[in-house]
């Protein structure tokens, strides 16, 4: 998809209309901001206005699929505002997520059901011609058959839809229990252990759970701005062991890889560069706006949003923290949005560092069937972006 001058197909001499022209259009295009999302065997590419999905199959064709997005900033000027944006674009990008893990989970499934099905057949007519030439095996002629009938394809997307609904609610719990109540109570538990925080007052005979109860139903520490460092420092190790310990399952690295191919076309978009695999192949898998350092710039940011507000019962905490959530993923958007531009300070660069240092644990180095997938998808996406007026 070449955006370079020489693919006008003229030499230009000097300055003219239409090279005004040309570079207007190409400075607008290249202000179009793009980000995606890795899947299995594909990638998901978004621009402004549109997304998407490209998945690669066992035959080396890549499917694809693609849709306009609505534009809510249009129609609610509100979500437009600086932090509101950053919670309506983590909305959208969740919905689009979902969306897209969808599409390539079905293709892969229809795709291992297409192999099967073709090897299935392989073995009926190579038995078929063992059986033609004859066999001195008497037990082959008695050997039962299986027939697979097709199953009901509205039956099947129901079932994909309710196991969709149920991994997502099962991921929040999940999320909400491992990196919000967990660090609570441990460094609650930690900080009266070491004096740090008052102890519950309890008779020497207190059976376990009122013990239990006491020293988690309070929170008294000394200092909220040591209790609630330690309470990020704890979120983060949990989260550095869940992508490390992620990182070694073949199929996740399989992801990762895709990931890679995925930021190495964004900036290849972004430097204005034609999108081949030999320009995205030069570039680096370590991008600033990234998912990835996004989540280590929301856990920072929590940091310093939990020091301020405080509560000594535990479960006023852990409701605070949920409810605040959505301002803290503004913070982190826009902390991240101005990180990307070269003119951020060193502040901002800095916050995002711990993002691209474990992006290279998050993305691994893809090979050139994975950027032809994420360069189709960005170039689907790219076709339904509206023409520069």
């Amino acid at each position: 998809m070449p955006y370079a001058y020489h693919s006008i197909g003229m030499k230009i001499r000097k300055p003219s209309r239409l090279l005004r022209f040309v570079h207007t259009v190409f400075a607008v295009e290249r202000d179009l901001i793009v980000g995606g999302q890795a899947v299995m065997e594909g990638v998901m590419m978004r621009t402004p206005s549109a997304y998407a999905i490209a998945c690669r199959k066992s035959d080396g064709s890549i499917v694809t699929t693609a849709e306009t997005l609505p534009k809510w900033s249009d129609r609610y000027k509100w979500l437009s505002w600086p932090v509101l944006r950053g919670g309506a674009t983590l909305v959208q990008s969740m919905i689009l997520g979902v969306k897209a893990l969808n599409f390539s989970a079905r293709i892969w499934e229809e795709d291992h059901e297409e192999t099967q099905r073709e090897l299935t057949t392989e073995a009926a007519i190579e038995s078929e011609m063992a059986l033609a030439d004859g066999t001195a095996d008497e037990n082959f002629t008695k050997a039962r058959a299986t027939v697979v009938m097709p199953g009901g394809s509205k039956a099947k997307k129901a079932g994909q839809s309710a196991s969709a609904v149920g991994s997502i609610i099962f991921a929040l719990l999940f999320n909400i229990l491992l990196f919000i109540a967990a660090p609570l109570v441990l460094t609650n538990i930690g900080f009266i252990a070491a004096g740090w925080a008052e102890a519950p007052a309890l008779a020497s005979d207190a059976a376990w759970y009122t013990v239990a109860k006491a020293y988690v139903w309070e929170v008294k520490p000394h200092s909220w701005v040591a209790f609630n460092l330690i309470d990020g420092v704890i979120r983060m190790i949990f989260f550095l062991i869940m992508i490390v310990s992620m990182s070694y399952l073949k199929d996740i690295r399989r992801v990762f890889e895709y990931h890679g191919a995925e930021h190495k076309t964004v900036f290849t978009w972004e430097k204005g560069l034609d999108l081949t695999v030999a320009n995205a192949r030069e570039q680096r898998r370590q991008h600033p706006r990234c998912g990835t350092s996004f989540l280590m710039v929301v856990m920072l940011v929590a940091i310093v949003l939990f020091s301020v507000i405080k509560f000594d019962q535990l479960w006023l905490n852990f409701v605070v923290r949920i409810a605040l959530m959505p301002l803290v993923a503004g913070l982190s958007y826009e902390v991240i949005r101005y990180a990307a531009k070269k003119e951020s300070g060193a502040i901002f660069k800095l916050m995002t560092k711990p993002g691209l240092w474990l992006q290279n644990v998050t993305t691994q180095e893809p090979d050139s069937e994975q950027l032809e997938v994420a360069i189709r998808a960005l170039d689907e996406s790219l076709k339904l972006e509206p023409e520069p007026a």
